[in-house]
């Protein structure tokens, strides 16, 4: 695997880099016994609060606390200018063109993006052909999954825009580092992040349906059982607004109803955070006892805002990411800021050949695939594993995208054996309402095993507080 960036370390010379000296001379100061306990403090206060996610695959059904770790992933305000700009350049074309899909389809038109890589996507929903949503924004709340690799270049790997998780860790870990180590916020002028529960509630009522002067927010959640509802809670309560199911919810006159002990409440905006078939069984999945009868027919009349809106999925799909730089152009006339990763299409039969010949090289990647499920890594796979990924692809080459195994920059981590590097990533939050705007940094999620690349908490992945120094 070809050689990692380190965040602490110069790779050449092995020196602390500028803005990592004062934490190494504090940490130098912190004795083996103090970390172990204040470690152990985190892990305990995580538990009690019930920070958990679920765990797949083997023990399936188990919650877990998060692993968090210590040693902070810090970025500079010169890194993090760079970084944002690049972002909010591809959240606004995101949404012009998951707009433009369900409306005029100029970039089919001018030949960008194929049609069935559209309209045979999974992710599409005819049902929002024509409709018009508040400001023309689908993607209210997105994730993008930034990595770090080569000399330090930053690159997107995935774009999620249907219901991105992760933002309450960011939180509790800001959290915890001021509870645990105050003393280390007085030496680092870390841009804070406090904020974001306000941001995302002025966010959700500035895109309230035409007309709606004091809107009533609500978040909705599938339930206690899903592996994301400490974040639904946890947000709800941030922001003062209800959580919901869909059984607390009903349609009544062309509009949308909150059951309250003082009788029905008009909603206007609901942060929604269910898949797209489970929101309603009139118009989807007629099984689903998720979500609100009736509530597609409010939504097209306009009057109800639904963040995501129904339909973004389309455009966070691994088949339609390598068109990202392109539509760019298409739509704003400028030059990407942040790169794709080089991608393979397996629906192309030269680059499927490509990928064929080179399966213990590459990453491969289910197109609908998420979570760090659907996919191969190549260098850390058996002979056995390679070949019955062979199968799958011949068997449905469109369903698969490949790419190099990126060497993911590495961050200082405390393991068993001690403190080693690791690999990790970045998931700014984007909020897309009359404005675009973001707290400073995001999640760090770290991969804790050692050579790994799979950083998802639901396998396994940890995560570190993310500093963006103020200069």
């Amino acid at each position: 695997m070809p050689k990692f960036f380190n965040e602490m370390y110069c790779n050449d010379t092995g020196e602390v880099r500028d803005h990592y000296r004062e934490f190494e001379r504090w940490m130098s100061t912190q004795s083996s016994k103090t970390v172990a306990r204040k470690r152990a403090e985190a892990d305990l206060i995580f538990r009690r609060v019930g920070i958990t996610f679920a765990v797949y695959g083997n023990e399936a059904g188990t919650e877990r606390v998060i692993p968090f770790d210590i040693i902070p992933r810090m970025i500079t305000a010169k890194e993090w200018a760079h970084m944002r700009a690049g972002i909010e350049q591809r959240v606004r074309t995101l949404n012009m063109f998951i707009h433009d899909i369900y409306h005029e389809q100029h970039i089919v038109k001018a030949g960008i993006v194929p049609p069935e890589q559209i309209f045979r996507n999974a992710q599409y929903r005819p049902e929002m052909q024509d409709i018009s949503v508040a400001s023309d924004i689908y993607a209210h709340i997105a994730g993008v999954d930034i990595v770090r690799a080569g000399e330090g270049e930053f690159y997107v790997l995935e774009d999620n825009l249907r219901v991105p998780s992760g933002v309450s860790y960011m939180l509790e870990d800001r959290k915890m580092m001021m509870r645990l180590f105050p003393d280390l916020f007085a030496r680092y002028p870390v841009a804070p992040v406090a904020h974001y529960p306000d941001m995302l509630l002025d966010n959700l009522r500035s895109v309230a349906p035409v007309g709606v002067d004091d809107p009533t927010v609500v978040v909705m959640t599938p339930g206690m059982y899903n592996s994301a509802y400490f974040e639904h809670a946890f947000l709800a309560q941030q922001m003062g607004v209800e959580l919901v199911e869909g059984q607390d919810l009903f349609v009544n006159d062309n509009a949308v109803y909150m059951r309250t002990t003082r009788g029905p409440r008009r909603v206007d905006v609901i942060y929604r955070r269910i898949d797209d078939d489970y929101l309603d069984p009139l118009a989807f999945r007629s099984d689903s006892t998720l979500g609100v009868p009736g509530l597609l027919s409010v939504y097209r009349a306009g009057r109800v805002t639904l963040a995501n809106a129904i339909g973004t999925g389309v455009a966070d799909d691994k088949s339609i990411y390598p068109f990202v730089p392109d539509m760019i152009r298409f739509y704003l006339s400028e030059e990407p800021i942040l790169n794709n990763v080089p991608t393979f299409q397996c629906r192309k039969p030269d680059e499927l050949s490509y990928v064929l010949a080179n399966l213990p090289q590459l990453v491969v990647k289910e197109v609908h695939g998420a979570g760090g499920y659907g996919m191969l890594v190549g260098p850390a796979s058996t002979k056995a594993e390679i070949e019955a990924f062979r199968a799958r692809i011949l068997a449905r080459p469109d369903g698969y995208i490949a790419q190099p195994t990126l060497a993911l920059s590495a961050c200082p981590t405390f393991v068993d054996a001690g403190i080693a590097p690791r690999h990790i990533d970045l998931r700014p939050f984007v909020l897309s309402g009359k404005t675009i705007s973001m707290v400073p940094g995001g999640l760090t999620r770290v991969a804790l095993q050692e050579g790994s690349l799979v950083v998802n908490s639901s396998q396994g992945g940890g995560t570190k507080d993310t500093w963006i120094l103020e200069n």
